[in-house]
């Protein structure tokens, strides 16, 4: 299972430690919902700004979130390659507002960036909230992950 991490802002260090607990939670989240190693994921750090203008381009919403994701498997299906990578999509976070949400909720901002990388490991698989079922569905999904992680609140 592949996670390729690109750092795409300046604002926030990104350490080490931070790289591996991403990824960890990309791997917990694909494996709890069955897939196997040949999944790729990737993860994109960003800015607020560089995330609004994505916000703004693909959702018509003209502020900074703080995670989006992009899922490749959706609408056609591509022709299978027994030896290709399944390719999921990428994951977009804003450090900044990842950041703020952190300060903001009481938690570390490792915390805040791998409950936000489960999130949206969890929308790659096509989970969504939708509707409040949905909502409770995948917040159950994203914190089982934290916890098989001990991740702390």
């Amino acid at each position: 299972m592949a996670v390729l991490v690109n750092n795409l802002q300046e604002e926030i260090t990104v350490a080490d430690e931070l790289l591996q607990l991403v990824e960890a939670v990309v791997k917990e989240s694909l494996k709890s919902e069955g897939y196997d190693t040949d999944a790729e994921v990737g993860l994109i750090f960003v800015d607020d700004n560089y995330i609004r203008s994505l916000n703004a381009e693909y959702r018509g919403i003209d502020k900074p979130t703080d995670v989006l994701s992009f899922a490749l498997n959706e609408g056609e299906d591509m022709p299978e390659d027994e030896e290709a990578e399944d390719l999921l999509g990428d994951i977009i976070i804003s450090l900044p507002t990842a950041q703020r949400q952190a300060e903001e909720y009481g938690h570390s901002f490792a915390r805040e960036v791998a409950y936000l990388t489960a999130h949206g490991s969890l929308h790659l698989l096509g989970y969504d909230h939708m509707t409040e079922e949905d909502r409770q569905v995948m917040r159950q999904k994203e914190e089982a992950i934290m916890h098989r992680l001990n991740i702390p609140r």
